[in-house]
């Protein structure tokens, strides 16, 4: 830092110093300032422009230096010099102290600002890049942070001076005005019962419902903008009150709560009913999983004292039970009961084409409201010579009719995780290339290195830290050309299933007609209450992300029907501090939020507390004593910041953690609470002992040892 800097510093926090030093807040309260009121008016009218300059300079000093005086100085002001002079004088001198402040912190406090406030300064930055100067307009009209602190971090953006200035001087020039004239109000009134009188009140009122006045005054006019080039193709009369695009799981949920609150609802879908979920997600692989764990339990029989057990597996017999279950399922999302329940049921493929009508073949429907909950798809990379390896991804593979001597699986994640093993426990000699350094790379490094030690036991063989580059054949075997650091390898394989992330579908919707805003991973961009930048079209589930789950497109569903339905009155924000998932594999992966390494990157000190399932007794009865429960909590606290289960039925295990961070409940609770023994459930009751003993306060004991040595005699 140049010696100019910190000389800039030194006056700056001796200013501050002094303030507190000195004890001058005590003058800057209506107390004190009634008690003067007399001398400060009759002062005033002798030396009105000295008391003016005195007065002016004195707030920009305040105000620069961010001291807890604007608001009391403001209310003088109007009291003192009444509305017009006093309202001119305080716009001026705020703005000026406000664009000291800005100017302070980009030079001198940048680093500090950083480091102190820097939680804030995501929403702000983005508020920035979206809004530009008009996302300051609105802290300034609404005050979401404090003055002092949009101060500090607007230094931190790229915003101009100029700007900070005019904009500063716009927005906050309403809320002046009520403040300076509650103190004009409260000015003129000479005794008690003046006070009271309706002009004070109506500018108190006034001042308490300002932000939510300004917030819906924000909101109309920022709606009528996005809206104003469509305003011509909005109908008088709407056919329905809500059409949902896409009957997955969170199109299914969306309808289903409107039509439960007897919403008029359309729900538009082009190919099957349920979704990825119903016919190639979610119930197919946990079908096709429990095969396979059928089949690897029979390996095992001789651990539980079985002989000659033994069993053939039948693949095409295994693809009939999956498509079974999927038969047995259906009519929970199928078109009868929706049809049933009060749900208009449109087949075909659906066009946006303007903020309230979209287009399904020739049918044009007019609605209030959109929903897009259109999901997503396997992402197929454009690897050189994969379009001639007739390859497979988690919505084709369930085409298959003969189970693959060798199968190659292109990526690490839980999709790829999930069914290589399972091909694997069914017959397959099953390899997985990830071109991360682990597998499951967004779980602990401690659970990918137990998993992986565990795939390769059962047989697969895991390959990390290489890029699949392209495919060949030769001599009529299929290869994978992979790159690393040791040079290229040739994987050979049968068929290659490629699980590598997925795709939001956005397209042939109409999104780029309307400019609907997506995020740079192509998932529709929605704000805290799943608005799209159009008011009244939302979107949710895997489309918009950002967690592609089924679980998390039904969470989603509920906010998106009830803000659309009801936003007028009332609108929720989504909230995500308890976000649960599970990997389906043997043993099951199964985590609720933060894990240590989401911890370490956000720079979140956590406490860590193990318990080893393998010391489980229902674990130990049932030959499945392997894995364990991890929590983290804060430190010296029972308050859960997320918990990871590696173990037998983890993904249901982890709903007590669920639980437990939805409702604030600490490990102390758990603890506390009765579990069936024996059970497995006991593991969650067992980690909260571990941190109860960890956490128990030791310099007690020995004096505890005196007392029960006092009491024996």
């Amino acid at each position: 830092m140049s010696i100019k800097k910190v000389v800039l510093l030194v006056i700056f926090l001796s200013l501050i110093a002094l303030f507190f030093v000195l004890n001058l807040q005590q003058i800057f309260n209506l107390e004190y300032f009634q008690a003067q009121r007399d001398v400060i008016l009759a002062y005033k009218t002798e030396n009105f422009w000295l008391s003016s300059l005195i007065y002016f300079l004195l707030y920009i000093i305040v105000a620069a230096l961010s001291l807890p005086a604007a608001a009391i100085l403001t209310i003088a002001g109007g009291a003192v010099f009444g509305l017009d002079w006093g309202l001119l004088m305080v716009s001026f001198a705020s703005t000026i102290g406000a664009t000291l402040a800005f100017l302070l912190s980009r030079t001198l406090l940048r680093d500090w600002v950083q480091t102190k406030f820097g939680r804030y300064l995501k929403p702000i930055n983005d508020g920035i890049e979206r809004d530009g100067a008009f996302y300051l307009f609105t802290l300034r009209l609404i005050p979401v942070f404090p003055f002092f602190l949009v101060n500090a971090l607007m230094a931190l953006t790229p915003i101009s001076t100029l700007s900070f200035y005019v904009v500063s001087q716009l927005g906050m020039l309403f809320g002046t005005a009520l403040y300076v004239n509650v103190g004009a109000e409260l000015g003129m009134a000479t005794s008690l019962p003046d006070i009271f009188n309706i002009g004070v009140i109506r500018a108190v009122v006034v001042l308490a419902i300002f932000p939510w006045l300004a917030k819906l005054l924000l909101r109309i006019l920022r709606n009528r903008k996005v809206l104003a080039p469509w305003k011509k193709y909005k109908p008088r009369h709407f056919n329905t009150n809500m059409v949902v695009i896409g009957a997955g799981s969170a199109g299914l949920v969306t309808a289903y709560i409107a039509a439960l609150v007897k919403a008029r609802v359309t729900l538009i879908e082009k190919h099957q009913m349920g979704g990825d979920c119903l016919n190639t997600g979610c119930v197919p692989s946990k079908a096709l999983i429990r095969s396979a764990g059928v089949n690897h339990l029979i390996k095992r029989a001789s651990e539980f004292g079985l002989e000659d057990a033994s069993a053939r597996v039948n693949f095409s017999a295994v693809m009939k039970r999956i498509r079974e279950v999927i038969k047995t399922i259906e009519p929970h999302d199928s078109v009868a009961r929706y049809s049933e329940l009060g749900v208009d049921c449109v087949q075909g493929e659906a066009t946006i084409t303007s903020p309230w009508t979209v287009q399904v073949g020739e049918q044009q429907i007019s609605t209030r409201n959109i929903v897009i909950a259109t999901g997503a798809r396997p992402w197929v990379p454009p690897i050189p010579g994969l379009e001639k390896m007739d390859y497979l991804t988690s919505d084709s593979i369930w085409s298959l009719h003969t189970l693959p001597d060798r199968l190659l699986v292109m990526g690490g994640g839980p999709i790829g995780c999930e069914l290589a093993q399972a091909f694997s426990r069914l017959g397959s000699k099953v390899t997985i290339v990830n071109r991360s350094d682990r597998i499951l790379p967004r779980e602990d490094v401690d659970v990918s290195e137990f998993i992986s030690e565990r795939f390769i036991a059962e047989g697969i063989e895991v390959i990390t830290s290489r890029e699949v580059e392209g495919f060949m054949q030769s001599d009529g075997n299929r290869f994978a050309i992979t790159s690393g650091a040791d040079g290229e390898l040739h994987i050979p394989f049968d068929q290659v299933l490629v699980a590598v992330g997925r795709k939001a579908n956005t397209e042939h919707l109409g999104l780029e007609t309307l400019d609907v805003v997506l995020n740079a991973n192509g998932t529709v961009k929605v704000n805290e209450y799943l608005q799209t930048n159009y008011p009244n079209i939302f979107a949710c589930g895997d489309v918009a992300g950002p967690y592609q789950f089924t679980h998390m497109a039904s969470f989603q569903a509920w906010f998106a029907a009830v803000n659309s339905l009801f936003g007028v009155f009332k609108k929720f924000r989504i909230h995500y501090s308890a976000v649960p998932w599970a990997t389906f594999i043997d043993p099951e992966v199964a985590r609720v939020g933060l894990n240590e390494l989401e911890a370490e990157e956000k720079g979140i000190k956590v406490e860590v507390t193990r318990y080893g399932i393998d010391d489980l007794d229902r674990a130990i009865a049932d030959s499945e004593a392997v894995g364990y429960v991890k929590v983290l909590t804060v430190p010296g606290k029972d308050k859960i910041l997320g918990a990871t289960i590696v173990g037998y039925h983890a993904s249901e295990l982890i709903n007590e953690f669920i639980l437990a961070m939805t409702h604030g409940l600490g490990l102390k609770k758990i603890m506390a609470s009765i579990h069936i023994y024996p059970t497995l459930s006991e593991s969650g009751k067992f980690a909260a002992g571990e941190w109860r003993k960890n956490n128990a306060p030791r310099w007690i004991m020995p004096y505890l040892e005196k007392f029960h040595r006092w009491r024996r005699g």
